[in-house]
């Protein structure tokens, strides 16, 4: 039997993950007191279940008290995975005040106090994880997309989400970007008469972009270091990855780039979302 269970911070999607491990065939059960793992194994076994999977999370009362006595029993008959979902501070913050739900562990307190005592109740269940998920920058269908890849798939984990991110420098680099490239370098579009309205996703601006040697060249070496970087980011547990790919007005350029440094890593067997932050905006580029 497959049995997985599905933990970690309060408002990172938790509850989601366990529809969509419904969708691929899992027997789902969510929010049972940790003491009942064990039996829910059982009845799951006893009833020829052969997937099934388990949410376990800070409401279970007593925060996790017999957390680990429940997988030690679980672990003498069964074996299991534990998929734990995080998230960045300011995305469960912002998730809560969308939905105008409290925190299990507020009590009276802020916000950020109740998130705060639950990483550390969490923090021994985070390092006993076969999977970590940060959702933070995940759409649904993103993460969807991940546990498919997961659980239906069977393809190789990786924690690593990686955004590819598109953004015009007029408008200020992106806060959350570990790595910034300028692409300004490469002819721009914009003073193409027949180009100039239009955006690095119209072919016609791909095909310009791309047909300059220099922007061929730069691909290569960045797809060259990245394929460095990232087996060592993965090595030591970077969850998320912002590569931020810059022009002038982030319409044209850098939306190529952005576009072509997607595909490869997609390509390459990488969790990879893109996003292009200013593409409707007005103005010179």
């Amino acid at each position: 039997m497959q049995f997985i269970i599905v933990t970690g911070m309060s408002g990172a999607g938790k509850s989601t993950v366990l529809r969509f491990l419904e969708d691929i065939g899992y027997f789902c059960a969510d929010n049972l007191p940790p003491e009942l793992i064990q039996k829910f194994a059982e009845v799951c076994f006893k009833s020829n279940i052969e997937k099934a999977a388990l949410g376990i999370d800070i409401r279970g009362g007593r925060l996790f008290d017999d957390f680990f006595k429940g997988l030690s029993e679980l672990s003498e008959e069964f074996s299991y995975k534990i998929l734990y979902l995080d998230a960045s501070d300011d995305t469960l913050i912002t998730r809560y005040k969308e939905t105008r739900r409290n925190h299990p562990l507020s009590r009276g307190e802020s916000l950020d106090f109740g998130i705060i005592k639950e990483r550390e109740i969490l923090a021994e269940v985070k390092k006993s994880a076969t999977y970590i998920i940060d959702t933070s920058q995940m759409l649904a269908r993103h993460l969807k997309e991940k546990i498919n890849e997961i659980f239906a798939l069977d393809k190789q984990f990786s924690s690593l989400m990686i955004t590819v991110l598109s953004f015009g420098f007029k408008y200020g680099i992106p806060k959350d970007s570990d790595l910034v490239f300028d692409v300004r370098f490469i002819p721009n579009p914009f003073y193409e008469q027949d180009l100039k309205h239009k955006t690095g996703n119209d072919i016609e601006v791909n095909d310009f972009v791309m047909s300059r040697p220099v922007s061929s060249e730069f691909l290569h070496k960045l797809e060259d270091m990245l394929g460095f970087l990232i087996p060592n980011y993965v090595e030591e547990g970077k969850n998320q990855l912002v590569i931020a790919i810059g022009c002038t007005g982030g319409k044209h350029r850098s939306v190529t780039i952005a576009n072509k440094l997607y595909n490869s890593l997609q390509n390459g067997g990488q969790s990879v979302i893109i996003k292009h932050r200013d593409v409707e905006k007005d103005g010179k580029h």
